[in-house]
Formats: C-alpha cells, sequence, structure tokens
C-alpha cells in the first residue's frame, strides 16, 4: 500500500508562503500516542513556517528540527527567540526552555512569535569571560582569593558556596511616570536591588527590585524612541506568567558593554549549572533526543546517494573519493555559472576577467546588497556582538564603493572598500592600494585568515536565513 505525499515523512514535504508558512505534520501513527501542538516560527524576512511537535519539545530540539531541514551547519549559534513585537521585547530561548510551555503565557492581545536566527554571543561568555564581566562591575565574597577572580568567574557564578556580585549605575523607569531615575543596583543570587543611598551596600539601604525565579530578562528594542530611555541599551524584567505586562521593570544601562554584562549575569544566576550543560552539549558523545529527531526525517532524505548524470545513463557513485572530486568540479562549474547570470547593465565596463570577478560576491552569504549602515548595525547586533561578525555591503555615500561592517569589542565599525584599476584590471582594497584583491570573495577569505589592517580577523558573517 503506497502512502500519501503528506505522510512520507514528518518534517518535509509541505508547502509554504510568505505570509502563512507551512504546516509541518508528524508521522500519524506517531500523533495517535503523543499530544501535539502547533507552533508558527518566523525567518529575518518574515516568512514564517508552522511546525506540528510534541508538548515536551525543546528549544533545542525546534532548532535541530530547522537545521536539518535547511541543512544548515549546527555550529550551536542558532537560536530560538521570542519576540513580543508590541512590547518592543525579545530575549534568546534557552535550549532547555520547553517552547509550548513559553507560548502558554503569551497575552492573546499581543503580537507575540518565535524568530530562527544565529547569535552568537549565545555561550560566548564561557569561552572570553573577561570580555563579559568588568573587573569594575564585580566584587567577590570575602573567601575568594584574589589571584583566581579572572580566571574563576564563571566557575563562581555556578557554585553554590561562592558568588560574585554585580553592581553599577542603571537608570530606572518609574513606575507611572515617563521620566527616568538613575541609581545604584547591585545582583545577587537572592534578586536585584538598587541602593537608597548612593553606592552603599548596607542592608539597610538595599531595596528590593525584583527576583529571577518568576521573571525572565528581556532586551528592550528601540529604547529611545518607544520607552523615553536615555540611552539605546535597554533591558526588562519581565514575570513569565499570562498578564505579566503589566508588571514590566525596564532598566537602561550606560553602555552596550554594561547592558551584556547585567543581562548574562542574570541568565546564570537563573539557570544555573543547566546553562553551562547546555553549553556542553555539542562536546559530550551522546546528544539527548538524537533518536527522536533523526525518525522525524524524511524518508527521501534518507536515502539520498551521489549520482553522475554525465553519461548517457546516471550512475551511483560508490568511491568516496570520486564524490569529493566530483562535488568540488561542480562547486567550480557553479561559481563560474553564477557569474554568468548578472545583468550586463549592473557590471562595470572592464575586462571580461574583471566583470566576472565583480560578480562572484553576489551569491555569497555574507554579502548584502543595498542595505543601509542602520540597517548593518541592526543586523550585527541582532546576531550578538562577537568579535570577527561581519558583512559586506554596498556604499551608500560613494558609488561602486563597498563597506565591510564588523564587530570589535562590543562595538560595530565600518571599513571602506574602494575598487581601483590598474592596467585595465579592476582590483579592490582596503588600504588605499598597499594590499590588492582581485574580488570581494578574495578579500573576505583572506581577512578570514590575516587580520591585516583590521583589528581582528573576521570570523562569523550576517545572513538572513529562510525558515
Amino acid at each position: 500500500m503506497k502512502l500519501s505525499g503528506c505522510l512520507e515523512g514528518q518534517w518535509l514535504g509541505a508547502h509554504k508562503t510568505p505570509d502563512e508558512g507551512c504546516e509541518e505534520r508528524t508521522n500519524p501513527f506517531q500523533a495517535a500516542l503523543v499530544p501535539l501542538q502547533v507552533i508558527k516560527v518566523f525567518s529575518e524576512d518574515g516568512t514564517s513556517r508552522a511546525l506540528e511537535v510534541p508538548n515536551d519539545i525543546t528549544a533545542l530540539n525546534v532548532c535541530q528540527l530547522l537545521i536539518q531541514k535547511n541543512h544548515y551547519i549546527d555550529d550551536q549559534n542558532w537560536t530560538l527567540i521570542e519576540q513580543l513585537s508590541t512590547l518592543c521585547l525579545e530575549r534568546i530561548l534557552e535550549d532547555h526552555e520547553l517552547v509550548i510551555e513559553v507560548q502558554s503565557k503569551w497575552d492573546m492581545e499581543e503580537d507575540c512569535r518565535f524568530c530562527f536566527r544565529k547569535y552568537y554571543t549565545k555561550y560566548e561568555f564561557f569561552k572570553n569571560p573577561e570580555n563579559y564581566f568588568p573587573d569594575l562591575m564585580l566584587s567577590y565574597s570575602s573567601e575568594v582569593n584574589g589571584a583566581a577572580k579572572s580566571v574563576d568567574t564563571i566557575k563562581m557564578f555556578l557554585s553554590t558556596s561562592t558568588y560574585p556580585e554585580v553592581h553599577g549605575y542603571l537608570y530606572m523607569s518609574e513606575k507611572g511616570k515617563k521620566s527616568w531615575k538613575k541609581l545604584f543596583f547591585v545582583l545577587r543570587r537572592s534578586g536585584l536591588y538598587f541602593s537608597t543611598k548612593g553606592t552603599s551596600k548596607d542592608p539597610r539601604h538595599l531595596q528590593f527590585f525584583s527576583d529571577f525565579s518568576q521573571s525572565n530578562v528581556y532586551m528592550l528594542l528601540s529604547a529611545r524612541k518607544v520607552f523615553g530611555a536615555p540611552t539605546d541599551y535597554g533591558l526588562c524584567l519581565k514575570p513569565n506568567k499570562t498578564g505579566g505586562t503589566k508588571e514590566m521593570k525596564l532598566l537602561c544601562a550606560e553602555s552596550e558593554g554594561s547592558k551584556i554584562c547585567w543581562m548574562t549575569a542574570i541568565r546564570l544566576y537563573k539557570h544555573g549549572k543547566q546553562i553551562y550543560q547546555n553549553y556542553l552539549r555539542p562536546h559530550q558523545k551522546s546528544v539527548p533526543n538524537t533518536q527522536n529527531l533523526s525518525a522525524m526525517r524524511s524518508i527521501s532524505e534518507n536515502s539520498l546517494v551521489a549520482m553522475d548524470f554525465s553519461g548517457h545513463k546516471s550512475r551511483v557513485i560508490e568511491n568516496p573519493t570520486e564524490v569529493l572530486s566530483v562535488a568540488l568540479q561542480e562547486g567550480l562549474l557553479w561559481r563560474r555559472k553564477s557569474c554568468g547570470r548578472i545583468s550586463s547593465h549592473s557590471i562595470p565596463t572592464t575586462s571580461q576577467n574583471s566583470t566576472m570577478n565583480f560578480a562572484i560576491h553576489l551569491s555569497q552569504p555574507w554579502f548584502h546588497h543595498k542595505i543601509s549602515r542602520d540597517e548593518a548595525q541592526k543586523l550585527i547586533l541582532q546576531q550578538g556582538l562577537v568579535n570577527g561578525v561581519f558583512l559586506v555591503r554596498d556604499s551608500q555615500s560613494t558609488p561602486k564603493s563597498f563597506v565591510l561592517s564588523m564587530c570589535y569589542g562590543q562595538r560595530i565599525k565600518h571599513f571602506q572598500i574602494a575598487p581601483m584599476e590598474d592596467g585595465g584590471e579592476l582590483f579592490y582594497t582596503l588600504d588605499e592600494g598597499h594590499t590588492r584583491f582581485t574580488d570581494l570573495t578574495q578579500l573576505v577569505e583572506f581577512h578570514q585568515l590575516n587580520k591585516g589592517i583590521l583589528p581582528c580577523t573576521l570570523k562569523h558573517y550576517c545572513t538572513r536565513v529562510t525558515v
């Protein structure tokens, strides 16, 4: 008996439109055993996909399903974002959080959605804690040896016997008013406090502000424009319950680095060792739910093999070495063909070789055509202020030039890429011609290995994905 197309695979073969997305259905025999719910996941281009999932599915599982469906590389940076558009709030979902449980807390009158994108800051603080916890914002319990502070900061956050305090100034939105008040705050395991007398930490002067057991920390989007905040580095503590909007508490930091420090510390205090286990997951031999995830793949996907169609008859390629050779040849052929598809009216009148070089970058995932400086900064900020996050875009101020936008030191920097001709050949340069590249792809690949005049090498490219 032949099954219909909708029953063949668990996640593949559905129809999708930009507005409504598509509904992915599980195997009907499995559905009879496991209660299912529907979630909709959006991508950065506004498209969406509806997934029919079990009640106990985690944010990590949803990401892995979308990674498998779209054949992305799982580099631990893919993240499910909870976005509350009406309130201009968003936060990353921790890998272990239950998606259906989060969705059940949404208020019906609010525009709430899940978004799927990369977030390079997700676990970066485990690798480089010194970039996230400035010494000026930390103090330690008396039994901690000063020499071990910088080395064991993360270990102390996860420990129950020692604790670091985060302290510093934050602006607090005064309840019932449109004004913001600058106060000295102290973050401890028991919650967030502010001082009623300068920078005093005396218990008599510390007033309780919020705890984390029943709240989540969100980033404020457009803090100045929407909330009238004194800076754009806003965060919010919102109770994780239906109707929690009325009890939101808005804060604003003095810098991006300060905001990231507060938010990272709250994540560590709230989720404890679980967040560290999430970080260690790819380094462990056994991955949770691997068996379930593999069962969700399409039958047709499991039966894919390498084929050779160059002769009169097609054949299966069984030699792994030949498979790699054919893949390399097809990749080079695709690169040449992609250049030839570029319309001639948008290419400068140079030699044919220069024309080919000019077109290569248009197919690269790190290239963003006509986006503005502000849009580039927003995209990099959304995907995490980690050293080496970058994209390349058209220059809006200088025709035929490009701009390399990248993150370094939790700041976004922009470098002009200028075209130049020499002997009838077109080149690109970042340093007024001292170092020349035949195309933008060569320029990017060079700076992924050598920093040159840049503050660091290029590590992670920003791209807009489709679910």
